[in-house]
Order: C-alpha cells, then sequence, then structure tokens
C-alpha cells in the first residue's frame, strides 16, 4: 500500500475504435490494480475516471465514489465509445471539469496534488500541446502512458516534467500489469507525516514531499501553522440568531431574552403568551407583555383601580352621538331615542314623524312532503309579496325565515340582509326540504333561537314588536299547543295561516288574541293572494307602551286606509237599515188596515 499523502487522482482512458475488447479488459484491470494500492476515501486519496474517443464521457466523479469496491463496481460497468482518438479534448474536460471542486477536486489552498493519469493506443487526432501546457499551468500532474501504437511524440508533449518520470510507453497490452507494479512505486513517495515530527497540534497531512497541518472542527489554524484555537462562530456575525448569540466549541447555539422562547428553527423568538395560562383574572381581555400580561376593557368601558374589572362608561357624555332627540347609554354603547308619535329612522338618530312601522319578523314556512315542490314555490311567491309591504333595514324592519320538516333549519337569520331587494333573492334560493311536519319543533326553535338577539333580534327593552307568521298545510305531527303558548307569552305576536289539510285547531291554537284578526285560511295555494291582503291589514304594530319608542297609528297607512273603508260600509248599512224600517212600517199599516176590513165582513 502507498504511504503517501491524499492525492486527487482523474484517470483518463483511451476507449477508441483501435482498443479491441480484451485489450479495453486489461485496461480495466490496471486501473483497480492502481486503485487497490491507494488509501481512498473523502479525506484521504479521492479517485475519479472518464473514458474519450470521438467524444469525452464521465464514468465517476472525485466526489462519487469513496470505497475501492463502489469504484471497481463502475469501472467494470464501462462500455467503451469505440470511435476516434480526441487526446486534447479528454485533457480540456479534465481541466475544465473534473479537476474542479464542484466535482470533487480539493481547493487548491489545501495543497492535494491534482494527478491525471493518461491512458492511449494510438496517434491523437487532435492538437494536445497547447491544452495539455495549460493543464500544468493550473497544477495539474499529468502521466502520459503509451501502450503498443502510442505516438511518442504525443506523450512528450503531454506529460509533466520530468519527462523520465512522467512518460511510460508500454510494448503490448499484456505487459500493462507488470508496468502497473512500476508505476505504483512513481505514485508512492515517503510519508512526511510519519518521517519527521511534524508539530502539528491536530493532525499532519503528507503532500508531495512534504506536508501541512490541519485543525480539527471548530478550530482555526494560528499563524504559526501548527497550533489550532477554537472558533468564535459568534464573532463574524453570520450566526443568524434574532437575540442572542452563544459560542460552543466550534460552533454556537441561539437564546432568546427574558420573557421570549426559541422557535423550533432555533434562530428566531416568540413573546410568551402569559395569557394563554388562564390565571389572568381579567374581567374583559388579557394583553400580553414581555415578561408578563395587563389587563385591558372593551370599547365603552373603564379599567377600574385593581387593574382587573371594568366599568361601563356613560357614552352619552362622552362621545358626540348625534341623537335628534335622546341619548340612551347601555352597557359599552348608546342608542338613540324618539318622542311620541315619531320614529327613528334609517341613520339611527334622526326622527320622523309618519311611516312605515319598525317589526322584527320571522317566518316559519312548511316545507313538508305534502307541500310538494311546485306548491313550494308559490309560498316562497307568497313571502315575497309580504316582504313588499315592508320597510326593510337594521334599523327599521327586519326579516328572517325559518324552514322546517322533519327537522328545522333557519335559512337567514333577522341580521342577515339590510334590503327587500336582498331578501327576496335569498328567498327564492331556499330549497324545498320535504319529509315530515314538525310545526311544535319549528316553534321551539323560534323561540328559544330566531328572536335571540344574537340572531339579530333588537332588545326587549327597544318595544321593537316581534311578529312570528307560521305557513302550513297540514296537521302537525308532533304537540304544538306548548310553544305556542310560550311564544306568544315571550311577547312574539303570532299570526297562522294555513293551506289545504291544514287543521283550524291547530292554527288558532298558534294565533295571537283576536284570534280572528290571527289566523287566515285558503283553500288551496293558487288562491293565497287574498291571505297577504288580511295580513297586511292585521299585521301593523299596535302603539308602543315603554319609553324608548313610542309609536303613532299613522304608521299604518293602511290601517287608517282600513278604518275609512269600515265607516264607508257601516254608513251604507245604515241607510239601508232606514229604508227597511220604512218598508216594514208600511207593511205593518197594510195588515192592520185588511184585518179591520176582514172583521167589518163578519
Amino acid at each position: 500500500k502507498c504511504r503517501t499523502g491524499p492525492m486527487d487522482i482523474v484517470f483518463v482512458i483511451d476507449s477508441s475504435r483501435s482498443v479491441r475488447p480484451f485489450e479495453f479488459e486489461i485496461m480495466r484491470q490496471f486501473m483497480m490494480d492502481i486503485i487497490g494500492s491507494l488509501d481512498v476515501g473523502p479525506n484521504a486519496t479521492r479517485v475519479g475516471v472518464i473514458q474519450y474517443s470521438s467524444q469525452v464521457q464521465n464514468i465517476f466523479s472525485l466526489k462519487t465514489f469513496f470505497t475501492r469496491e463502489d469504484m471497481e463496481k463502475a469501472i467494470n460497468s464501462i462500455v467503451p465509445l469505440s470511435q476516434g482518438t480526441m487526446t486534447g479534448l479528454a485533457i480540456q474536460y479534465a481541466m475544465n471539469v473534473a479537476f474542479t471542486t464542484q466535482e470533487g477536486a480539493r481547493p487548491p489552498h489545501k495543497k492535494i496534488p491534482r494527478v491525471a493519469i493518461i491512458v492511449t493506443d494510438g496517434r491523437p487526432q487532435d492538437r494536445v500541446t497547447e491544452v495539455a501546457t495549460q493543464a500544468r499551468n493550473a497544477g495539474i500532474e499529468i502521466y502520459a502512458v503509451g501502450i503498443q501504437r502510442a505516438d511518442m511524440s504525443s506523450l512528450r508533449a503531454m506529460a509533466s516534467p520530468p519527462l523520465e518520470e512522467h512518460v511510460f510507453l508500454v510494448e503490448s497490452f499484456e505487459l500493462i500489469q507488470q508496468f502497473g507494479k512500476q508505476f505504483q512505486d512513481k505514485l508512492c513517495a515517503v510519508d512526511a507525516c510519519t518521517a519527521q515530527e511534524h508539530g502539528c497540534q491536530h493532525s499532519c497531512v503528507s503532500t508531495s514531499g512534504s506536508f501541512y497541518c490541519e485543525c480539527n472542527p471548530g478550530y482555526r489554524l494560528n499563524v504559526d501553522g501548527k497550533t489550532c484555537s477554537p472558533i468564535d462562530a459568534c464573532a463574524d456575525g453570520r450566526h443568524s440568531c434574532q437575540h442572542q448569540c452563544v459560542s460552543t466549541r466550534g460552533s454556537y447555539s441561539c437564546r432568546c431574552h427574558a420573557g421570549y422562547y426559541l422557535n423550533q428553527d432555533k434562530k428566531s423568538c416568540s413573546m410568551i403568551d402569559y395569557c394563554s395560562f388562564r390565571n389572568h383574572s381579567c374581567q374583559h381581555e388579557c394583553v400580553s407583555i414581555p415578561n408578563g400580561h395587563y389587563c385591558r376593557c372593551r370599547n365603552g368601558f373603564t379599567l377600574q383601580p385593581d387593574s382587573r374589572s371594568c366599568r361601563a362608561t356613560d357614552l352619552c357624555n362622552g362621545v358626540d352621538h348625534g341623537c335628534e332627540f335622546k341619548c340612551v347609554s347601555t352597557e359599552g354603547s348608546f342608542y338613540c331615542m324618539c318622542p311620541e308619535g315619531q320614529h327613528l329612522q334609517a341613520d339611527g338618530k334622526t326622527c320622523s314623524k309618519c311611516g312605515a312601522g319598525h317589526i322584527d319578523l320571522v317566518m316559519v314556512i312548511d316545507g313538508s312532503k305534502s307541500v310538494r315542490p311546485q306548491n313550494f314555490e308559490l309560498v316562497k311567491q307568497f313571502v315575497n309579496r309580504i316582504v313588499d309591504l315592508l320597510e326593510v333595514s337594521p334599523h327599521s324592519t327586519r326579516v328572517g325565515l325559518v324552514q322546517y320538516s322533519s327537522r328545522v333549519r333557519t335559512e337567514f337569520p333577522l341580521n342577515k340582509y339590510h334590503s327587500a331587494d336582498e331578501i327576496k333573492k335569498a328567498v327564492m334560493e331556499v330549497e324545498y326540504m320535504e319529509k315530515g311536519t314538525m310545526t311544535g319543533l319549528a316553534l321551539k326553535h323560534m323561540v328559544e333561537h330566531s328572536f335571540s338577539e344574537l340572531e339579530g333580534a333588537r332588545p326587549l327593552s327597544h318595544n321593537i314588536p316581534r311578529i312570528g307568521l307560521v305557513f302550513t298545510d297540514g296537521r302537525s305531527q308532533d304537540d304544538i299547543s306548548e310553544w305556542a303558548r310560550r311564544a306568544k307569552e315571550s311577547g312574539i305576536v303570532m299570526f297562522a295561516v294555513g293551506v289545504g289539510k291544514a287543521v283550524e285547531e291547530e292554527l288558532r291554537a298558534i294565533a295571537s288574541e283576536p284570534v280572528e284578526q290571527h289566523f287566515s285560511y285558503s283553500a288551496d295555494f293558487t288562491t293565497m293572494t287574498h291571505l297577504v291582503e288580511n295580513f297586511k291589514l292585521n299585521m301593523c304594530p299596535e302603539e308602543g307602551k315603554g319609553e324608548t319608542e313610542i309609536r303613532s297609528p299613522c304608521e299604518c297607512e293602511v290601517l287608517v286606509q282600513f278604518q275609512t273603508n269600515t265607516v264607508a260600509i257601516l254608513q251604507s248599512l245604515t241607510e239601508k237599515n232606514i229604508l227597511w224600517a220604512l218598508s216594514l212600517a208600511q207593511m205593518t199599516a197594510r195588515l192592520e188596515d185588511l184585518e179591520k176590513q176582514i172583521g167589518d165582513k163578519k
């Protein structure tokens, strides 16, 4: 075995057509014999192989294999190119590619010898003198091995000086193995690290006739070329630590400031969320800061001296509320109020004297299989006819829609849409549920969910009338009495609309008092139009009784018109009664006259 230090060796093998198959096998064995004598490894000798003819092929580079077994396996798998003999091209490739650091060659400053072994059997078909000179000037030591028909002048033009040590001519392929042993002696030199006291603190690396010292990872070589000092990995500023860099032997670690923790990338830091520990006792909001937390109140509240609890601020006195008549403070907010006979406009601040009433209306429609798809479309048209009667806005009338069959589904809550056009579009997109008729379950859903403030119902303190309209076409499959009662007890004005096989007893149980004004019936779906008119006459909210929003009868123009029509009808009936009384008096007088005449004849 060679005792020399590490080298970077590249075999440049001629596989032109003049090399016969059995001769190429001898060349394979020559390479493997040389490799077998070397101490190969990533930190020892590295080996690469290229073959050439009219072109150059890389078999494996200096960084590919680091064991003899892998190298021999790759060498045995070489398929000769069997074309021309472009030796100059092969030297050019070795210089520009094979001996680059990208392909595994050690950097020049490490002074690892770079050795090219060119094996050829013929005369080059291109120029070699100039490119060989460039390769030698680049620090590549070239051995030129000619076999049998090789041209001696070409070998001498390629090889490094002294030529007697770098040019070899073998008479035949059969003699190359014997030559290989002599060639090994040329490559093998004295190991300078073992032949003398090198003085390296960590490790000694032999080179051709010399040596140099290397340090272990994490250390750098001092100016004396022998001793080593630890590398401060934080000093060069390339550590990427967000907060602090801590040097260790040849490396570093990152550390965070107090109140922060190190992220998974081991470089960046994130603040510790002390609020997530859930022991802060803040009434409203907890805000994390480095090394702790503090409490914060929601808008409209003031933090108390205990730094935890909050108390509502009187916003009417603290902000420019803009209310035309009166501002009323609530917890964390405020609302405007209008005097008797006026109602709040859409801007939520100004008041007007006459207009449509403000209501929260939830319509509960039957989607059972008995309704049938074509009739369900008529039901949706019926709903939109009712929406057309209303002044829809967030501060005026709000509308929600619920569909039920064997289960209940909120199609949209009171706070979903803010205009009649949005609601009508959403109604026409509702899909028919089919299945059973659980009216009681639908009433329960309406009471517990649909009229909750979460789904858009305004607080009871605002005196906004809550109206529920239940539409059904048949008998309920569950009990309705309890939740119909609860609905009315909770202040919801209930209207019941029945079609077809709807049960009058159930409709009356749902409807508010007076029942006659709160339930309607139609024989079939195609004649429901008059039900809209009935609902229009009866749904106008009564005059408010609270102090928040007092309503006037003029808020329902249809009610005024209804009163006018009623007076006209009563007047007509009175006139007819007078005529009927006069006719009755005349008939009575005539009968009395006839009775007198009969008596006289007797």
